[in-house]
């Protein structure tokens, strides 16, 4: 057998849309602004593969640390340690 074991392994219910959700979104979420030490959350938008952060981390809250290009660099606790997630803002939603 061929081994599969791609970044997107396991994901087929994890990443997938509500029916009036799907296709692209709005132009909105690429524009998002965050501030260094504001709480986001990591949700995975499936029809944008670019910058999509592993599927460890979706659903998953953390800190805005800093900015890289266009992605944003978030401190998130996986188990006893702290990792750092590079995420593009269509993949990331304000705490409210």
């Amino acid at each position: 057998m061929a081994h599969h074991n791609g970044p997107r392994k396991k994901t087929r219910y994890k990443f997938k849309k509500e029916l009036r959700r799907r296709g692209l979104p709005p132009v909105t979420s690429v524009i998002q602004k965050f501030e260094i030490g504001e709480k986001v959350h990591i949700v995975c938008n499936s029809s944008i593969q670019k910058g999509m952060p592993h599927h460890r981390f979706h659903g998953k809250t953390g800190t805005v640390v800093g900015q890289r290009g266009r992605a944003w660099m978030l401190e998130v606790s996986d188990g006893n340690s702290e990792k750092i997630v590079i995420a593009r803002p269509q993949h990331l939603k304000a705490q409210r």
